[in-house]
């Protein structure tokens, strides 16, 4: 009996949790839905975005980057082939290639000008150099405007890869280059338009040190190459490129870098040092192949002067500067200016050849697709020596010091230099090569040229 009354209450009650769990699972299921509820207020209209299409044109139009990609296409930092020609070369790009000038200019990789001394190996090294992996890239839009594509608007152009002062590689930076007008501009240009170091070559016990710019200066009847003896000394051993490179123009214009003798001219600037910018008159209004993104100042191709050059004034005929009294190609300012300096330059020139005893030491070259300074000096000299180099300079007069063969040991030796006719020489090849036969700086390159010769019988 009790066995049956169990099973019925076990039965019950799985009866009773079943019902349960119906009820509540029934419970859970949705119902049919209701009316729909009146609508809300309308928000605020958004302001309309900007298309990517129109965001393009405001750079990418035909007044604007259009029309700067033509003009870059007439300019030699386009078309040179230096870029392919140094590329890998990790001391050469920092000038020569888009990548490299990037590195060196990043302040994140801190590249220095300062160089250091090597105590295990027993040498001197110049650390301006950039990556390997950077040692390469044709120049471009991107080599100046380092913002581009970042906003996508107008302000990226305005944003340049140096304004920074520019601490001068030929000097190790003891000295630096400041341009401050224009917002610093200048100094972008002059981060590569600026002479390289003279890096001593012969004796073992200078480590390869860069030279000493200022010994040169104060001592000047010391010798620094003695030609009678041929005994190995510790400065350079004179070659057919033993010169400063070719940026000479920053240096000029900003005055200073160059060997100052003490002479019968004081030493001041033009006011283009204060006064003007790179920007103002190589990227003038065009006129012909010259302004803009040309970066040039003449109508002409990348070649010598000739009786042919023109010249565009846009930049330098502005109200602020020679408005009123307009320069051109026949203006006596103009004119008279460069005959001046084209005499100083001839008269250090023969001073500097007398050394020879009879044949000059300055290279001449009159092909002006040979030598892009023909026609500056009478002599069209392009600032090297005209020593013999097998593949340099094969016709060259003078014995290379301490090169070999039978060819170079049948040539003369080259003569005697004292620090003074070093630095006369130095300063010949920055006055030749600035090229503007002192127009960037009259003031300067007047002192430089009379002071060098003043030292020289």
């Amino acid at each position: 009996m009790k066995r049956k009354i169990y099973s019925i209450l076990l039965t019950g009650g799985l009866l009773l949790s079943t019902v349960v769990m119906l009820s509540l699972t029934s419970c859970n299921k949705t119902g049919p839905a209701g009316a729909a509820g009146r609508d809300g207020a309308n928000g605020a209209n958004g302001a309309d975005g900007i298309s990517p299409t129109e965001a393009c044109k405001a750079c990418h139009s035909p007044a604007l980057v259009d029309k700067v990609a033509v003009e870059f296409g007439m300019s030699k930092h386009n078309w040179g082939t230096a870029a392919f020609e140094e590329s890998g070369n990790t001391s050469c790009t920092p000038c020569h290639a888009q990548e490299a000038f990037r590195y060196v200019c990043d302040p994140a990789n801190n590249v220095s000008t300062v160089w250091t001394y090597d105590a295990v190996l027993l040498k001197w090294t110049n650390p301006y150099a950039t990556a390997p992996d950077h040692a390469m890239g044709e120049l471009g839009c991107g080599t100046c405007h380092s913002s581009l594509h970042t906003t996508y608007g107008i302000s990226d152009l305005t944003v340049f890869t140096n304004t920074a002062p520019v601490p001068m590689t030929m000097w190790g930076g003891a000295k630096t280059i400041d341009i401050a007008q224009g917002g610093g501009s200048s100094n972008l240009c002059i981060k590569c338009h600026q002479p390289r170091p003279l890096q001593c070559n012969i004796n073992p016990s200078s480590g390869g040190r860069m030279l000493n710019y200022d010994s040169i200066k104060n001592f000047p009847t010391l010798i620094f190459f003695d030609s009678t003896t041929g005994a190995v000394n510790k400065y350079i051993k004179p070659s057919y490129r033993m010169h400063t490179h070719y940026g000479a123009v920053g240096a000029i214009y900003a005055g200073k870098g160059a060997i100052e003798f003490t002479g019968p001219l004081a030493y001041g600037n033009s006011a283009h040092t204060t006064v003007a910018t790179c920007q103002d008159c190589h990227m003038a209004p065009m006129t012909g192949r010259a302004g803009g993104h040309s970066f040039n100042v003449r109508n002409a191709v990348e070649s010598a002067l000739s009786s042919s050059t023109t010249w565009n004034f846009n930049g330098c005929n502005v109200a602020a500067c020679h408005g009123d009294d307009p320069l051109s190609a026949t203006a006596a300012k103009f004119v008279n200016t460069r005959a001046g300096i084209k005499t100083l330059l001839d008269a250090l020139a023969t001073k500097i050849n007398a050394i020879g005893g009879g044949h000059n030491i300055l290279h001449s070259e009159v092909d002006p697709t040979l030598n892009l300074w023909a026609g500056v000096s009478t002599g069209n000299f392009d600032g090297y020596l005209d020593i013999y180099s097998s593949s340099s300079n094969p016709l060259g007069y003078w014995r290379d010091p301490y090169g070999s063969g039978a060819t170079n040991a049948a040539k003369p030796k080259f003569p005697t230099l004292t620090f003074a006719r070093m630095g006369a020489i130095m300063n010949f090849q920055l006055c030749l090569r600035e090229y503007s036969l002192g127009i960037h700086n009259t003031s300067y390159v007047e002192a430089l040229l009379t002071n060098s010769a003043a030292l020289l019988p």
